[in-house]
């Protein structure tokens, strides 16, 4: 029986750890023969019952040294707010140095970043945070756009809704493809979003602290048809084309070039999902060469192509 362990936090959402802790509990039942394959656990700090954003109360488990065969951190406020204890961080670095694998949802990710577990590796969490965890943890290879990212016996993934596909996925990994979907069918959720998926709308809501960077996403957004290169962009920003990309990067989580491919894709999408208009016409509008190139796009950041998303559209 493999032991998985939750860590969580005051004021977690609670999605962020029972929609993942869910997934085992009914890969359990599902699991033929009599033996259940997953043992679960969820711990804090110090233990005891601790209060979630939403005012329920979770019984928890105090830290201690057994060997964990999975540790999923969960996210929450208090993973991203700076101040974890020393004690807390020794723990995570010391059970995932034991541990089989080590897994964050959403947040999560700060805490494996700040015991130094995510040095040099992919990493993802939720969008809205992915800037915010490249400017505190430099070492880390932010990449904003996935749902799930797994990097050797490390797996992060985006927030709240995805720890339900990083589940999946491990439990693909322990059980096979055959269990993960019966499990997904069980919930009634997809199985399983590509771990490649881009998550959804981040450039077209996100607002820089930089006024500067904040300016060239705004004439990003508002010349789309046009040629966007980082020279042009970095000219809007006032800043030297080296100054413009170390900035870019920091505060957005991405390069440059694939924030504008991003935002055209998000600004098509609209059109593909809410018009009658040709794909060779909106491919056009939002500054896709052609319609192949807009595909590509499609597929990189939402799993399906245009045609397939217009239809889903129109059948819903």
């Amino acid at each position: 029986m493999q032991k998985i362990a939750f860590l969580i936090f005051p004021d977690c959402s609670l999605l962020d750890f029972s929609g993942a802790l869910t997934v085992f509990e009914v890969a359990n039942r599902l699991s033929p023969g009599s033996s259940r394959p997953y043992q679960l656990q969820v711990m804090s700090e110090h233990g005891g019952v601790l209060r979630s954003a939403s005012g329920t109360e979770i019984l928890t488990h105090a830290l201690d040294r057994t060997v964990l065969d999975t540790l999923i951190v969960a996210g929450g406020s208090g993973p991203r707010a700076g101040n974890l204890s020393a004690a807390l961080v020794a723990y995570t670095r010391h059970a995932a140095a034991r541990a089989r694998r080590t897994a964050s949802v959403c947040t999560g990710a700060f805490v494996l970043a700040a015991a130094g577990l995510l040095d040099g590796r992919r990493a993802t969490t939720h969008w809205r945070m992915a800037a915010l965890l490249q400017r505190l943890h430099p070492q880390v290879l932010v990449d904003s756009d996935k749902i799930f990212i797994q990097d050797g016996a490390l797996w992060t993934s985006a927030g709240i809704s995805a720890g339900i596909d990083l589940a999946l996925a491990l439990i693909e990994q322990d059980l096979g493809q055959e269990l993960a979907h019966a499990v997904a069918r069980e919930m009634v959720v997809y199985y399983r979003r590509p771990g490649g998926q881009s998550q959804f709308s981040s450039l077209l809501e996100m607002e820089p602290p930089s006024g500067r960077i904040r300016q060239a996403l705004r004439y990003a957004r508002e010349h789309l048809h046009e040629a966007l290169s980082a020279e042009r962009l970095a000219e809007i920003a006032c800043l030297s084309r080296r100054q413009f990309d170390r900035a870019f990067s920091a505060e957005t989580g991405q390069t440059p070039a694939k924030a504008i491919e991003r935002l055209r894709a998000e600004a098509a999408r609209v059109r593909v999902e809410n018009g009658d208009e040709s794909l060779e016409g909106i491919a056009r509008m939002v500054g896709f060469a052609d319609p192949e190139r807009m595909r590509r796009a499609f597929l990189r950041m939402f799993g399906q192509p245009p045609q397939a998303l217009r239809r889903a559209s129109r059948n819903g």
